[in-house]
């Protein structure tokens, strides 16, 4: 049994959140808590001279919404949007919250999958905890 469990969420992939949410829960203990998290790629720097903290803040509303929504509204949820480098941040972010558990979602990896490294191979070596992988 787990106490604090953090889901990734690309929100390209959200179609995986219900069977990911499931599984939380039917790792949870007692009084746990699951957080729902997706990390938005740090705008480049010639770009952010463009981007207001006002344009900024919508988007990270409207993604949060977009979250709780996935989530089907559920109140025993934490949503967290954050920026960065996905595979970075989220381990960060587990260290720094004391995650004891990652629920993260695979796919079948493309050729550039294997230049690269996926989001979630990226978690799995930098993570301070264990991390379920599920496709």
């Amino acid at each position: 049994m787990h106490r604090n469990i953090l889901i990734p969420v690309a929100l390209d992939h959200e179609k995986m959140v219900p069977r990911k949410l499931a599984l939380a829960r039917h790792l949870l203990e007692p009084g746990g808590t699951i957080t729902l998290m997706t990390v938005l790629e740090s705008v480049p720097g010639f770009v952010a001279e463009f981007v207001t903290v006002k344009s900024e803040n919508h988007l990270v509303t409207r993604i949060r919404d977009r979250l709780i929504e996935v989530a089907g509204g559920a109140s025993d949820v934490r949503i967290v949007v954050d920026t960065g480098k996905a595979g970075v941040r989220l381990a960060q972010y587990a260290e720094e919250n004391g995650i004891d558990l990652i629920i993260i979602g695979s796919h079948q990896p493309g050729i550039q999958d294997y230049f690269l490294g996926s989001t979630a191979a990226r978690v799995a070596r930098r993570a301070p905890c264990s991390v379920y992988i599920l496709r």
